[in-house]
């Protein structure tokens, strides 16, 4: 079924955002199977071992910018330029008393030098150079290893692998490394109401669109993503669909069914396949979730409506795909303290999750809600680049006053 259940605003045997967080994780085990990888398919991977430095990095000591290697110790007096250094192409000899090298950036710097004037600071007089500012040792020179040391941990362990970080990692010229393997997800909706695309739609109908939403969000963690499709209300067929999820993957994850509804099974058939813990949590949108073990496999049962699905994926199963994939952390989204533009309002009893926007001004970043926030509104979650967190407690919030704000930039 696609529907969230009754929407109650409090309800004393539901655990808190927190409580259930912190159980999600710590039942999340990561993978222990390995691959090596050449660097180019490595990206989003998570580092199976430590990367440790082969070499200084940088291997020599060079310039940091276009002007003249030099001696600080010949202080302001006139130099005569002996020669010209290139990246790639460095410099021989030997810098002496009263004598300068023309260098580029990144070039090796010459023997008998240990400094850089820069050019802007140089008067030039035929083949000779005067500085027009004194020059202190080691200025505008980078050194052997001052990013890393050989034999130092460029990346440990658990190591998300992003883009810069591939970078460094060609910068040492490590041509492959080894990785967890990807986690293996199965996923299926259930609701006889739903339909395929491109289905006439009858009375009480509706487009299957949760699992399109969800194969993105699987994607972009890149899993291992099996898409098993939309399974009926009946006992047979949802009991099949479990038992071919839980063969084939590391995590399930279905959503509709797990509410209090008389053609709601899923929370019944895993009390008989596996180990469930069946919570109703402390906020909204999401409060049915259902969480345990299928076999092997780590199971989530969500929300059918389209926001609770969103919301209750990003605050507990992307942490814990996240942590099974042996990503060191951190696992649960950026939180940061915002100003709200305007008003929010909220009944006490359950932490809410609103969906926001992030506005800049003058006095920089504020936030504000992005309209309705009824849980099947799935456009206002589209346009949201940010969740509002609101306590239990609270009753809402006025404009100006600080509140938690979870970035979902890049994420939804």
């Amino acid at each position: 079924m696609a529907h969230c259940g009754s929407d109650n605003e409090h309800d004393p045997n539901a655990r808190s955002v927190t409580a259930a967080t912190t159980a999600i994780l710590a039942a999340s085990l990561p993978v222990q199977d390995r691959e090596s990888l050449p660097l180019y398919a490595a990206l989003d991977r998570v580092l199976a071992e430590d990367v440790l430095a082969p070499a200084d990095v940088p291997a020599w000591p060079n310039s940091a910018m276009d002007g003249y290697a030099l001696r600080s110790e010949d202080l302001g007096s006139a130099r005569r330029v002996i020669g010209k250094a290139f990246a790639g192409h460095p410099f021989t000899g030997r810098v002496g008393p009263g004598e300068c090298v023309r260098i580029m950036t990144g070039a090796v710097l010459p023997e008998g030098a240990d400094a850089v004037l820069i050019q802007e600071q140089a008067e030039i007089h035929a083949d000779m150079v005067t500085p027009s500012a004194p020059v202190a040792a080691k200025a505008n020179v980078r050194f052997a290893g001052e990013d890393l040391r050989q034999g130092a941990i460029a990346f440990p362990a658990g190591t998300l692998l992003r883009p810069a970080r591939l970078g460094v990692l060609a910068a040492l010229g490590v041509s492959e490394v080894s990785v967890y393997r990807r986690l293996r997800v199965a996923f299926f909706s259930t609701g006889d109401e739903l339909r395929p695309l491109g289905a006439t739609l009858g009375s009480g109908q509706i487009y299957d669109s949760n699992r399109y939403t969800l194969h993105a969000m699987l994607s972009r963690l890149d899993c291992e993503v099996f898409d098993l499709g939309r399974v009926a209300d009946e006992p047979a067929a949802l009991e099949a669909a479990l038992q071919q999820a839980a063969g084939m993957a590391d995590m399930v994850i279905t959503t509709g069914g797990v509410s209090v509804g008389d053609a709601d099974y899923i929370s019944g058939l895993l009390q008989s396949l596996g180990q469930v813990n069946f919570w109703k949590i402390n906020m909204k949108p999401g409060r049915p979730l259902a969480f345990g073990q299928l076999g092997a496999a780590t199971f989530f049962g969500l929300p059918g409506n389209p926001v609770s699905m969103i919301v209750t994926f990003y605050q507990f199963v992307r942490p814990a795909i996240l942590k099974r994939m042996g990503s060191l952390g951190p696992w649960l989204p950026l939180t940061l303290r915002l100003p709200l533009a305007e008003a929010l309002r909220k009944k006490p009893g359950r932490t809410d999750f609103q969906r926001g926007r992030l506005l800049r001004s003058e006095t920089g970043l504020q936030v504000a809600g992005v309209g309705a926030q009824s849980s099947h509104i799935l456009s206002g979650m589209a346009h949201a680049d940010c969740f509002i967190v609101l306590p239990a407690e609270s009753a809402g919030a006025a404009a100006g006053e600080w509140v938690d704000v979870q970035i979902l930039e890049g994420l939804v």
